[in-house]
């Protein structure tokens, strides 16, 4: 995907033999993520047509390719496990660590995207299959999980499979264990320099402009997008001349409805706001299970930023006019999906 600096983890020995299960699992082959992603697009190129013996629960949801038997399944966890003890995985200087994320990161979210949030995927066909490229979408549902959603149907079931390199806060990466993980998973901090070197180089990163106003605001204000800063982002696609594709996403805002916030105990603990919903914390641990919303994710057409002069970064006027050019485009998008959609959890 691009042709950032690997990190080897295990040293410069050579690469054992491969072993029978590794043979067979041929979805996570020791030759790497970019080996998988390969081997993938080659099956979807296969299974174009179809075949009439092909079950609807051999094929995931929104996708071509099919899912691999139980027997592959266990030999390519077992191959997992044994290229993680042996050190034979690599990560990029930002600490991003592919296999990790597709082959165990994101297998507990899998079922929320396919089963639970029945997540609807439009306008894949705007993201660019490779080049870097600039997701803005809108922010809500209390806890982030509309960044990760959008990522896995970017990685899942995009033709090229592509990685979402999400652009994330400055709390992320300052709390134990969850900076580690928004590391390896592919994220890092959310400043100019960060994003602009992504760019360049030809990654997919995704921002959420709005930041926790926009993930935090009451349910009252569902849908009605907040202030999108200054217009960094929009600054660093200007520099690195890649395209900008405002992002609408329908059905986070009603996982976990707002309709208060402890302040109080927030300021206590540092944190941007503590949610009082219509079940946490009154059923506890319960409370915590998102309500079963149905998720429709629609990428618009791409805003083309080489289109713009040489040092158009630098012109403040014209970042905060493009800066709302998105915003306002994310909105009309929101609309138009909330007037088509017929009800919360259909």
């Amino acid at each position: 995907m691009s042709d950032a600096r690997v990190i080897p983890i295990g040293g410069e020995s050579e690469v054992p033999e491969p072993d029978a299960a590794e043979k067979v699992a041929t979805r996570t082959s020791s030759t790497g993520p970019d080996a998988e992603r390969s081997s993938r697009s080659n099956s979807n190129s296969a299974q174009t047509a179809g075949s009439p013996e092909q079950t609807e629960s051999e094929q995931l949801p929104g996708s071509d390719y099919e899912r691999p038997s139980w027997d592959e399944r266990v030999a390519g966890a077992l191959a997992f496990l044994r290229r993680r003890v042996t050190g034979e995985y690599s990560v990029d200087e930002f600490g991003f660590d592919p296999e990790l994320l597709e082959q165990l990161l994101m297998a507990p979210f899998r079922p929320l995207y396919e089963k639970w949030f029945r997540v609807e995927t439009r306008g894949l066909e705007n993201v660019p299959d490779e080049g870097g490229a600039l997701v803005v979408a809108n922010h809500s549902g209390t806890i982030p999980l509309d960044s990760v959603m959008t990522q896995l149907a970017l990685l899942d079931h995009h033709p090229a499979h592509r990685h979402l390199r999400i652009l994330g806060a400055d709390l992320v990466f300052q709390s134990p264990f969850i900076g580690e993980l928004a590391r390896k998973s592919g994220s890092t901090l959310a400043c100019a320099p960060d994003a602009k070197r992504l760019l360049t180089r030809g990654e997919l990163v995704g921002v959420w402009p709005e930041g926790f106003k926009g993930i935090g605001k009451p349910f009252s204000e569902r849908y009605k997008l907040q202030r999108f800063g200054r217009g960094g982002f929009v600054a660093a696609a200007l520099e690195a001349r890649v395209p900008i594709i405002p992002t609408a996403i329908v059905g986070a805002e009603e996982i976990y409805p707002l309709i208060g916030d402890a302040k109080t105990l927030a300021r206590l603990l540092g944190l941007p706001y503590i949610p009082v919903t219509p079940t946490f914390p009154w059923l506890g641990p319960l409370g915590m299970v998102p309500m079963p919303s149905k998720w429709i994710i629609m990428f618009g057409e791409p805003i083309h930023t080489e289109e713009f002069p040489e040092g158009s970064a630098d012109d403040p006027m014209l970042v905060f006019n493009l800066t709302d050019q998105v915003r306002e485009n994310i909105q009309q998008q929101l609309y138009r999906l909330l007037v088509q959609r017929r009800s919360v959890f259909v």
